[in-house]
């Protein structure tokens, strides 16, 4: 199944819960929550207490993207804040089967991380012990950024390594996605489809719409 994850880190947060509820009433089911700590990426985003208020506001399958150093810090955190999914990058730490048993003794759904940089072939080890894989598109840490087509290769190569092993798990794609690339994306064996600029900016629902003629 084709899954849209819109980013609320391009969500006008003076009317949060208005964006939120644009895309929920276009029967979107997951929605994509970028953490930024300004040392694993340069940027900072939003941590447990802007979660907390978004799982109060929606019933969505909150995919939770940690984008922060020493992740195994902080799962509990974000899990008892309401996350659905815990996805954390490999780059960030040196204990990543521990970071995905913890996440797993949370009751959580676990997801791994790659930079563009980073070879397919390091996901490798732990493709057996997760739920969704997600391969950047864009180098991580801001929004609007334009995809880099190289990566594209990488999408298919995961999917490539998934079929291999007969591994029925998600594949996420986040980064410069919008209505004239996601095709390029789901050809390439995503499923789950990040997208937060070409989501909201305008008419939300109109994007939406847009996007789930495409999935």
């Amino acid at each position: 199944m084709n899954i849209l994850s819109p980013s609320i880190l391009s969500a006008d947060f003076w009317h949060l819960g208005e964006d939120i509820c644009c895309v929920e009433q276009e029967k979107v089911p997951w929605l994509h929550v970028d953490v930024m700590d300004g040392i694993f990426v340069p940027s900072i985003s939003f941590g447990m207490p802007v979660l907390k208020c978004v799982r109060k506001q929606t019933d969505l399958f909150l995919d939770v993207h940690l984008m922060i150093d020493r992740p195994e810090r902080y799962v509990k955190e974000f899990a008892d804040s309401g996350a659905d999914l815990i996805n954390f990058h490999i780059e960030a730490t040196d204990q990543v089967k521990e970071t995905i048993a913890a996440i797993r003794a949370l009751g959580k759904k676990v997801g791994i991380t790659i930079k563009p940089k980073t070879p397919v072939e390091e996901l490798a080890p732990y493709l057996d012990l997760v739920d969704l894989v997600l391969v950047m598109t864009v180098e991580p840490g801001f929004g609007g950024q334009k995809l880099i087509p190289e990566c594209i290769d990488k999408v298919r190569e995961v999917r490539r390594m998934l079929d291999e092993r007969g591994l029925d798990i998600d594949l996420e794609v986040d980064g410069g996605i919008n209505i004239d690339n996601v095709q390029v994306a789901l050809e390439a064996g995503a499923n789950v489809i990040v997208a937060g600029s070409a989501v909201f900016k305008d008419d939300i629902g109109a994007n939406v719409r847009a996007f789930l003629e495409k999935l």
